[in-house]
């Protein structure tokens, strides 16, 4: 396997698969005391559903035929 001049490697599509490695995987490299490098995939932290991220959050005091009202057009 060579490395680019950018300093690219490509990761094999066996291990990706065995891994998980997709497109947007963060890794990381380890290097061992006896000098061996190793890829490592960092767990992403679990996700917090958006909505549940914005919940309580709007602070527009408008009742539903009003919001309606708006998306609508109604004058």
């Amino acid at each position: 396997m060579k490395v680019t001049t950018k300093g690219q490697v490509t990761i094999p599509q066996a291990i990706r698969d065995k891994k998980g490695i997709t497109a947007d995987t963060e890794i990381e490299f380890i290097e061992s005391p006896d000098g061996r490098i190793y890829i490592e995939v960092i767990k992403p932290a679990t996700k917090k559903s958006r909505f549940r991220t914005a919940h309580k959050v709007a602070s527009v005091m408008m009742s539903t035929d009003e919001i309606m009202a708006l998306t609508r057009g109604d004058n």
